[in-house]
């Protein structure tokens, strides 16, 4: 165990305070909820950094990242798939919440990869992210992070009956947009970066 290790670790931990305080109706702690993602998701970049210019990259930790990765993704949705019926994105083109197949076809691939990953170390192979994938996190992390920003800075604005400001409908559609836009680009990339996995290691499986 060594210091990325235990940042990945760490998301690991404060994953369920994560899915849990965004479903109460109060916006500090869906602020806290929105900060801790945050911590979460600047760690997530962070523990990669390290064991690379640290050239402290560990099997241990290519296990390790993409299943923190996963643990914070499960912990994310169930919050934004519930809330998102009732505080959907605001956009140009009207309200835009979280479709259940979008929700389906995210979780299957990443169970799916789990599962490959584990019988991939059983032989011998680690499976370590490749680029697409890296990508597509980071698009998930924007797509998370603006959904929850929304639900603590929506819940805010409701509670102090400001909800007509100019202003603040100005930053709701960008906020939304940016939400809806990053939503549409992971998506893409979580189907993308599974077809080029199936292709670089389906011979693992034949092992």
């Amino acid at each position: 165990m060594n210091l990325p290790n235990a940042l990945s670790a760490g998301r690991i931990v404060v994953t369920p305070l994560v899915a849990v305080l965004p479903m109460f109706n109060s916006w500090t702690l869906r602020l806290a909820a929105f900060v801790l993602f945050l911590i979460a998701a600047i760690t997530d970049y962070v523990d990669g950094h390290l064991a690379r210019s640290r050239k402290e990259e560990t099997d241990l930790g290519r296990l390790l990242d993409p299943l923190a990765d996963k643990m914070l993704l499960v912990g994310t949705f169930v919050p934004m798939f519930l809330l998102a019926k009732t505080m959907p994105f605001q956009t140009f083109l009207g309200p835009i919440g979280l479709p259940l197949w979008i929700v389906l076809v995210v979780l299957g691939r990443e169970v799916f990869m789990t599962v490959f990953r584990q019988l991939a170390a059983k032989r011998g192979v680690v499976i370590a992210a490749i680029r697409s994938a890296k990508w597509k996190t980071g698009f998930q992390l924007v797509w998370q992070g603006s959904a929850y920003f929304w639900f603590w800075a929506l819940t805010a604005v409701m509670q102090h009956n400001v909800q007509d400001d100019s202003r603040w409908k100005a930053f709701a559609l960008f906020n939304g947009t940016v939400g809806t836009v990053t939503m549409v680009v992971a998506v893409f990339l979580t189907i993308y970066s599974l077809a080029v996995y199936m292709r670089s290691f389906s011979n693992v499986l034949a092992k």
